[in-house]
């Protein structure tokens, strides 16, 4: 009878449940250590701790309790920052897995980055930055727009574009504040879409489990907005590719355990963003890699790290898989809305959410900043795109009244608007039209918005892909305003000031905008303030 096997597992999130889900159904003991772990996690564990996952020192200690209780076949994670620790405890408790050299090479961008450039591994020129001091050389040395990233962090926290010298000091002095090491670096930035890629390496045996295209959006940040996998790209190009991450995979010594890689495809052919030594974050080795492709990446990942062979990893399906993203401006969530229609697309498999009524949000400027995530699947890739996309805008985070930040926001000048007027006949009526028009009654009967006189020629696409004329019609709806081609008496007519918000914040703004000039009618020296404060529209 072969010895049930211990596992421990660190991290006690939505992204280590896959891996906790596996190891549970096959039988093992599973140990899970976490910070913070969220219900499902705990209950599901045969046992947990609560500890810093920074601290190698404290993890060897529990580890060593939990070996002398039970024995301990493995050390393992996905989707964290913490590969050194499991490194370091496999490595001080002599349990499979790489060294702790290799693991700081896979985590510390600096080193990584050096260790490519002593393999020729096609990359950018680079600075790493340990005080502002050092600006000056990389300033005087690298070609602008560069990229600002913390040497130690992953979901793009801290990281940014920067496309002039005046804007470096500040850009690494934010990116230090994510960085454990107190460092950063610098890199020239390279033009080009994002392929994402897993691997398992089982005695220095490389196999890929997955090639994604990534979609960047909200420059100078990178927030991951989706991914859909397979990629589309040619069979050529996928080869160059996977070549490129092998090689990378062999320059960090990586030869026991899983690999995660961010290829960009420039104009001089692909490029290595990034190679950790876990297997990625971003729902795609627990959830779409397997929707997609029939196997469970996560599985074989986890036997490697107890000694035992990854098992079968020929693809069984041939599907598309696409996750997508939902966000939100600044604000307070008061409700969310639409999940049931959202859950009742067909297709959907999973939806993710991570903030709640009663959450502060913010406009993303890194991947944890994001509201939730949608999962689909589907025979053909456009129609699996196409219900990812339609379930998250089916989903309607709405904002409490008369809030700040999300004012800060709608008038100010951070944060991509969600939508241009282009039509000259439109920005002509713009131009034309008053911020509002009081009611000519006594009494007021609600709110109007004043129309544009061709909003339906307009093409643009919201960050969630809602056209605009569509997202329109859903701010009335959801508002309870009314439309008026000319202002109506016995109303409060919203002009440039409703365009304006609606052009910067979509649904969202246009919502907010109606009900906190509900909130306040009662209050009309307050009103009448807020309102005379917004700035019409300019072209």
């Amino acid at each position: 009878m072969n010895k049930q096997k211990v596992i421990m597992i660190l991290g006690g999130n939505i992204m280590q449940l896959p891996a906790i889900r596996i190891a549970k159904a096959g039988g093992w003991r599973v140990i899970v250590a976490a910070k913070e772990m969220c219900p499902e996690a705990a209950e599901l564990a045969d046992h947990v701790e609560y500890v810093d996952l920074r601290s190698a020192g404290r993890i060897a200690l529990v580890a060593r309790k939990y070996r002398r209780k039970y024995g301990l076949d493995g050390v393992f994670t996905a989707g964290t920052d913490f590969s050194i620790t499991v490194a370091q405890t496999a490595e001080e408790l002599g349990l499979p897995g790489i060294s702790f050299e290799t693991a700081f090479a896979a985590t510390n961008k600096a080193r990584m980055r050096a260790v490519f450039a002593e393999h020729r591994l096609p990359g950018p020129r680079f600075y790493e930055i340990t005080s502002l001091k050092n600006c000056r050389e990389a300033d005087s040395n690298l070609s602008f727009p560069v990229v600002v990233k913390p040497v130690d962090n992953m979901g793009a926290r801290g990281v940014r574009r920067v496309d002039t010298k005046e804007e470096l000091a500040t850009a690494v002095e934010e990116a230090m504040e994510h960085s454990a090491a107190a460092a950063v670096i610098v890199e020239e930035y390279l033009q080009g879409d994002e392929l994402s890629l897993d691997a398992v390496v089982y005695n220095g045996k490389i196999t890929i489990c997955g090639v994604a295209d990534r979609k960047i959006r909200f420059s100078p940040y990178f927030v991951e907005m989706g991914h859909t996998i397979p990629t589309a790209i040619d069979e050529q190009l996928t080869d160059q590719v996977i070549n490129l991450f092998k090689r990378g995979i062999r320059a960090l010594g990586i030869n026991l355990g899983a690999a995660k890689g961010d290829i960009k495809l420039t104009p001089q052919g692909p490029v290595i963003g990034e190679i950790a030594a876990r297997l990625s974050g971003g729902y795609m080795s627990g959830w779409t890699y397997p929707y997609s492709s029939g196997v469970e990446v996560t599985e074989a990942a986890l036997n490697i790290a107890v000694g035992l062979p990854p098992g079968e990893l020929r693809p069984l399906a041939g599907r598309t898989a696409a996750e997508r993203a939902f966000i939100s401006i600044p604000g307070i969530i008061s409700s969310i809305e639409g999940l049931l229609a959202a859950e009742r697309v067909q297709g959907i498999r999973n939806i993710f959410l991570s903030r709640a009524p009663g959450s502060k949000v913010n406009f993303p400027t890194n991947n944890m900043e994001k509201c939730g995530n949608i999962i689909s699947c589907a025979a053909a890739r456009s129609k699996a795109v196409e219900l990812a996309e339609k379930a998250s805008r089916s989903i309607f985070l709405r904002l409490a009244p008369d809030n700040s930040d999300t004012e800060s926001f709608l008038f100010g000048e951070e944060g991509e608007s969600a939508y241009s007027i282009t039509e000259r006949e439109n920005i002509s009526a713009l131009k034309a039209l008053p911020p509002f028009i009081e009611p000519q009654t006594e009494k007021s009967s609600g709110i109007a918005v004043i129309s544009l006189p061709a909003l339906e020629r307009e093409k643009g696409k919201d960050w969630h892909e809602l056209p605009i004329f569509e997202a329109f019609q859903r701010a009335l709806a959801l508002s309870g305003a009314c439309l008026r081609k000319e202002a109506a008496p016995d109303k409060l007519n919203l002009g440039s000031l409703f365009w304006r918000v609606f052009q910067k914040g979509g649904v969202q703004g246009a919502v907010y905008l109606i009900e906190t000039i509900n909130a306040l009618k009662n209050k009309p020296v307050q009103l009448r303030n807020i309102l005379r404060s917004k700035l019409p529209f300019q072209s």
